[in-house]
């Protein structure tokens, strides 16, 4: 599980995007200054009473986990499997895994059989914590059968374990939490285990934009830097109440959600289910004053509060990335939910690398996709040459710094390839500079559309056919062609009365788009594939008008 790239440290140390803190150290701190304030507030879709948290209370809670964690037989290193929505349970266990040195593994509840049995296998597990039945999917069942095919899954635990009658399974409720594991170990077990600032602190899965997972390893430095960089440039304080569309199991909701309202002693809104209505009337029950969440997340609170308008007076910031943003999206944020709007780049393997500011003009956030944050350096070079680019030129994309990832699990060769032999860190994105000392992201490497030699810029394109007022979502993927190689196709979800391709046409004529770049077939539906961090999954697209 060494990483390819050796990280010391020394230079990230020096320059101070290195505490040396694990999360552990950042909820001990928490404690230590506000014990009585609310750390996690959950918030169920289901209609039950939110569980409300202090830090105190969360601090007792993972003091428990962690002794069942060790009662149960996980050792340092160990990937523990987390299947769990957005839940106290699932923070605390996170933190369970850092106090016993073994490593946190979420996994999306959108997982089935096929990705859960590789990751495990991978991971090589001996625990899987998930619900017994969520959203009339029976995790019970999938887990036995996981469990039959990979022999390190020893244990599982289920939410609802005892009400759903499984005993083939722990129950979450009687046999963890229930159960006073604190007094069963030795005296100092947990002090013993628990994970230095160096140790791989998390595995994550990226979300699969092509198809592929790979487990990404983070350390508690690399974590720690990603958080308090985001902290730093949007000037985040310990009085933010922060909340979020995309779950805790993904990147995005991990940081944003989980670990940096733990690093100010903020309050943390967890709802276990996506739903615009709720999540307003959520906001503004709890005072929210952050919210990150990818454009589509957006654009449905937007509708919603047009729709039945809520007092959002206490939301100040919202953060987005992952697709393109609109500037009638950031007049939008402004006018309909009152909040300044920033856009971001980054990766499950480095956080956001690249974020928009508030001390630059609002409407930046449709121009660019930011400066990189501290700790992180960004480059843009040729395909071929692997130099610089003049300025405004397309190029790939290559990061390193301090939030780096430290590699992908048990996949070594892999990561090597994506790493130059001076250390950065090959995205797979085009990126030109965005005028202002930042970048702008051009699509994929592997997202090109290439008309008869021609290279169109998709995200430019998508860019502008969302200003067209009957398109709510838009994907422009590229199919086959005898003749030119490919042409482009954009797949439209509309609002209202879908547009035609004339229409597009007279779109992007207004817009003085050149022609060669303009759509050439249109496709109408219902909704986008997409990860559950919102990025659409253009090979699905692909494969399915390929197949067409």
């Amino acid at each position: 599980m060494a990483p390819v790239l050796e990280i010391t440290g020394d230079r990230f140390r020096a320059e101070g995007v290195w505490h040396d803190r694990t999360a552990m150290d950042d909820l001990r701190g928490a404690v230590e200054r506000f014990p009585d304030r609310a750390a996690v507030v959950c918030r169920h879709t289901d209609g039950r009473e939110p569980d409300r948290l202090t830090y105190a209370e969360l601090a007792a809670r993972v003091e428990r986990l962690a002794a069942a964690l060790v009662g149960l037989g996980v050792r340092r290193g160990d990937v523990v499997t987390l299947q769990l929505p957005n839940s106290w349970e699932l923070v605390a266990l996170c933190l369970a895994c850092a106090r016993v040195g073994a490593v946190a593994g979420p996994v999306a509840t959108i997982m089935r059989r096929r990705e859960v049995e590789f990751m495990t296998r991978l991971t090589g597990s001996p625990l899987y914590v998930g619900p017994a039945e969520l959203r009339g999917h029976s995790f019970a069942d999938m887990s036995a059968e996981v469990a039959a095919a990979v022999p390190t899954l020893r244990h599982r635990v289920l939410l609802g374990a005892a009400e759903a009658g499984r005993g083939d399974a722990l129950d979450f409720d009687r046999d963890l939490f229930g159960r006073a594991w604190e007094r069963e170990i030795e005296p100092g077990v947990l002090d013993a285990r628990e994970a230095g600032p160096d140790d791989v602190a998390q595995v994550m899965f990226t979300s699969g934009t092509t198809g592929e997972p790979k487990g990404v390893m983070h350390s508690h430095n690399t974590l720690g830097a990603l958080n308090r960089a985001q902290i730093e440039v949007l000037g985040l304080t310990s009085g933010e109440v922060t909340a979020m569309g995309s779950p805790t199991t993904l990147q995005a909701g991990y940081t944003w959600n989980f670990l940096m309202p733990l690093i100010l002693g903020a309050t943390a809104v967890q709802v276990d289910a996506w739903n615009p209505g709720l999540m307003l009337s959520i906001m503004e029950e709890e005072g929210v004053t952050f919210f990150y969440g990818p454009p589509p997340f957006l654009m449905d609170l937007i509708r919603e509060q047009e729709r039945s308008p809520r007092n959002l007076s206490a939301l100040r910031s919202f953060a987005t990335g992952s697709a393109p943003i609109p500037p009638v999206l950031v007049e939008q944020a402004r006018d309909v939910l009152g909040c300044r709007l920033y856009a971001l780049w980054g990766m499950t393997e480095n956080g956001a690398v690249t974020v928009t500011r508030p001390e630059q003009p609002p409407m930046r956030a449709a121009e660019s996709d930011g400066t990189p944050v501290p700790g992180m350096e960004v480059r843009i070079v040729g395909e071929e040459t692997g130099l610089p680019v003049p300025p405004g030129a397309t190029g790939l994309l290559q990061v390193r710094g301090a939030s780096q990832c430290l590699g992908y699990y048990r996949r070594e060769e892999l990561y090597a390839e994506s790493l130059t032999p001076d250390g950065w860190f090959d995205t797979g994105d085009l990126a030109r500079d965005d005028g202002y000392g930042g970048i702008r992201i051009a699509g994929r490497v592997k997202d090109v559309i290439s008309r008869g030699g021609v290279k169109i810029p998709v995200v430019e394109v998508e860019a502008a056919l969302l200003r067209h007022p009957a398109i709510r979502d838009i994907a422009v993927v590229g199919i086959p062609d005898d003749r030119l190689g490919e042409r482009a196709c954009a797949v439209i979800v509309p609002d209202g009365v879908a547009p035609t391709l004339e229409d597009l046409r007279a779109h992007l004529t207004e817009l003085d788009m050149a022609k060669q770049y303009w759509p050439e077939r249109v496709e109408i539906v219902d909704t986008l594939p997409r990860t559950p961090s919102g990025k659409v999954q253009k090979f699905v697209l692909r494969d399915r008008l390929t197949a067409e």
